[in-house]
């Protein structure tokens, strides 16, 4: 039973690193970007998902990961959930985004409200967040950094 348990955790970590060879040299330099990266990951998901993308020094993708999964219309995020992963991926600053499975990225007023709290936390820890992106339909998205609310 243990050998197969092991067997299933060296998979996982097979398939975690065949999706992360495809972003080994993407760099960050747009909303747009970020949200091709993200796409991927969570475009298609019928609840709320609320992903992590971590860089390094020179905005290059170091790590993508699923922070929160949560309903049809809504996913509350805790920041140690966004920091944890960064904080032991070594990352330098991070961009977050999640999806509207309603197809309509207009933000909500929990949007908002994570979008703040994620943005004083990074101040806080060091790891600045440079954007948080609502992904739409058909490749629609807000960036929240465009809109005036990262502060």
């Amino acid at each position: 039973m243990e050998l197969t348990s092991i067997i299933e955790v060296i998979r996982i970590k097979q398939e975690i690193r065949e999706e992360m060879v495809a972003l080994e040299h993407a760099t960050l330099r747009s909303p747009a970007c970020a949200r091709s990266i993200a796409a991927p990951f969570i475009a298609d998901d019928d609840r709320e998902v609320f992903l992590v993308i971590m860089l390094n020094t020179k905005n290059r993708v170091i790590g993508v990961h699923r922070a929160h999964v949560g309903s049809v219309n809504s996913s509350i995020v805790h920041p140690r959930e966004v920091f944890k992963c960064a904080i032991l991926n070594n990352a330098s600053c991070l961009v977050v985004c999640h999806q509207h499975p309603s197809g309509d990225p207009t933000p909500s007023r929990e949007d908002i409200e994570v979008t703040e709290r994620l943005h004083e936390a990074g101040q806080l820890v060091g790891i600045p967040v440079l954007d948080h992106l609502i992904l739409g339909a058909d490749e629609s998205y807000v960036s929240m950094k465009q809109r005036g609310y990262m502060g």
